[in-house]
């Protein structure tokens, strides 16, 4: 694959900027605790490929939570707010990596699933949240409707625009609809999830450092 022209990104936040895949497992767990329940394993990653209010719903339906979609997912912005406005890190290079992007004059923001009570509070605490373009989270929209008006915001072109992402789901998404992709690791992404997002991406890196590093032979 080749990048060429490279005008803007797209960044996901949770398993790519900071350290938050393994709390919603703990948020699952509290979750299901509070109604005698047990999480299915895997259910965070079942869960990540749906909105709010699918997931809500696969929740009532399939564990008769004794709840509405609104209530569940309010209970979960709740749990969630907590350890993205105290607890969760930063991942390595991430501050290397805008720098990087501001010193290539490619403008960026996030696209992320996460709640935006939960995205605001940790960007903010970790001093990066002012650096974003724009932020849009899971109450906006939802998979390529927030990748376009991501590329619209940036005035670039889905072959114009790079998205860099940790999840097989939304890089499949990204590539469906003709945007350049970059995945990085991520310590909680299925094994044949990875090996399959970096056959489909146009580049891949164990960290944002690799990311970086490969960028530069395009840019």
């Amino acid at each position: 694959m080749i990048l060429t022209n490279l005008k803007a990104v797209i960044l996901d936040m949770d398993g790519t900027l900071i350290d938050s895949m393994g709390i919603w497992q703990e948020i699952d767990k509290q979750f299901f605790a509070e109604y005698q329940l047990i999480p299915p394993e895997n259910l965070s990653n079942q869960v990540s490929k749906m909105s709010m209010q699918e997931w809500a719903e696969y929740f009532i339906k399939n564990f008769h939570i004794p709840s509405t979609e609104s209530q569940i997912i309010q209970k979960i912005e709740k749990m969630a707010f907590d350890y993205y406005n105290k607890i969760i890190p930063m991942k390595p290079y991430v501050l290397e990596f805008l720098d990087f992007l501001d010193a290539h004059n490619l403008p960026y923001g996030i696209a992320t699933a996460s709640y935006r009570s939960s995205a605001y509070a940790v960007l903010s605490r970790l001093g990066i949240k002012d650096r974003m373009q724009f932020i849009m989270t899971a109450e906006n929209l939802k998979n390529s409707a927030m990748f376009h008006n991501a590329s619209a915001f940036l005035h670039s072109t889905p072959e114009q625009t790079l998205i860099v992402e940790d999840s097989l789901h939304y890089i499949q998404i990204g590539k469906t609809y003709n945007f350049k992709t970059a995945v990085v690791y991520d310590k909680f992404t299925p094994s044949d999830d990875w090996e399959t997002a970096k056959q489909i991406s146009d580049i891949y890196g164990n960290n944002l450092q690799e990311i970086m590093l490969k960028l530069q032979n395009y840019l």
